[in-house]
């Protein structure tokens, strides 16, 4: 209890209650609202700390199954604070603008990423030394401007499991994309949005810089437990791998020893192989010395017919 006071004391200092003008409001966002103070709406700060909590708990366990949490925030107010903290817990980040596409048609995307990649890696290596000047200075402004738009998604391989989105109102085509195939939705959401649209909201003012850093602050720690968690469950498993490689050689001597004792036991009987004194062994039966009808039987009587 004590925890949830510290942190509405801290949202409350961090202008996180306050809302829209009442003429924009979004009447689905009504029992999110506490009061309205001078035409302003004013956010229950209860509310914001529970679906801040829930959103954390959530984006903490899909850090910790070793998923990828895709910000996007492309405000003025949002730009930097997103960058620092997307780097910080090595997460891909949209702050630029949101290209069309961007999920729906990510393979085209994964392709001009591989371009802007392909470039850097041949400026660096001197592979272009011998164009012209003009030809190189063309090429360094297509990798920077492609670095400005793409360089948050430089190292995500494959669409991510989720979105943390600031202003899902301004970001609609992000969640548009987003909702079509599936992924999972974070949003902070101010009172001219409607909280439905994500599959968890936060009741926040989504245009106050210190508003925007403490909600994105508090979901990064948490994202950064799930992955120390997940750091935490590796070691322990490569500890006991570990233990099974060193016990096995000992098992499989035994097992060898024992292999080679029953191997002798079989072999050495006197009952191996179909040599010698076996009842198949002993001779033709058809070459005996009895009488045969053909061949070997008593001689005929000379001359004369019956």
């Amino acid at each position: 209890m004590e925890n949830n006071t510290s942190l509405q004391q801290q949202l409350l200092e961090a202008g996180v209650h306050f809302g829209h003008l009442r003429k924009k409001w979004n009447p689905k966002m009504l029992p999110y609202i506490f009061a309205e103070k001078k035409g302003i709406h004013i956010i229950d700060l209860n509310k914001t700390v529970e679906g801040l909590q829930e959103t954390a708990a959530a984006l903490k366990q899909i850090a910790k199954s070793g998923k990828k949490i895709m910000f996007v925030g492309t405000k003025k107010q949002a730009k930097e604070i997103i960058t620092e903290c997307a780097q910080k817990v090595n997460m891909p980040y949209v702050t630029e603008r949101w290209l069309g596409g961007f999920l729906t048609n990510f393979n085209t995307v994964r392709k001009s990423v591989k371009k802007m990649q392909s470039i850097e890696k041949m400026l660096n290596d001197g592979t272009l030394d011998s164009i012209t000047k003009k030809e190189r200075l063309t090429l360094t402004r297509d990798k920077e401007k492609m670095e400005k738009v793409l360089g948050g998604i430089a190292q995500l391989g494959r669409i991510p499991a989720a979105l943390f989105i600031v202003d899902i109102g301004h970001e609609h085509i992000a969640l548009a994309e987003a909702k079509r195939l599936g992924i999972s939705t974070f949003g902070v959401v101010d009172t001219n949005c409607d909280p439905n649209k994500v599959d968890f909201s936060i009741p926040a003012n989504d245009d106050a810089t210190k508003s925007i850093a403490i909600i994105a602050q508090y979901i990064t720690a948490a994202i950064a437990e799930g992955l120390a968690e997940r750091q935490a469950e590796k070691a322990d498993e490569s500890e006991e791998t570990e233990e099974v490689v060193e016990r096995g050689p000992k098992f499989e001597a035994e097992g060898e020893e024992g292999g080679e004792r029953k191997g002798s036991g079989r072999r050495g009987g006197p009952g191996g192989g179909n040599a010698g004194g076996g009842p198949r062994g002993g001779g033709n039966r058809r070459g005996g010395g009895g009488p045969g009808r053909s061949g070997s039987g008593a001689p005929r009587r000379p001359g004369g017919s019956r």
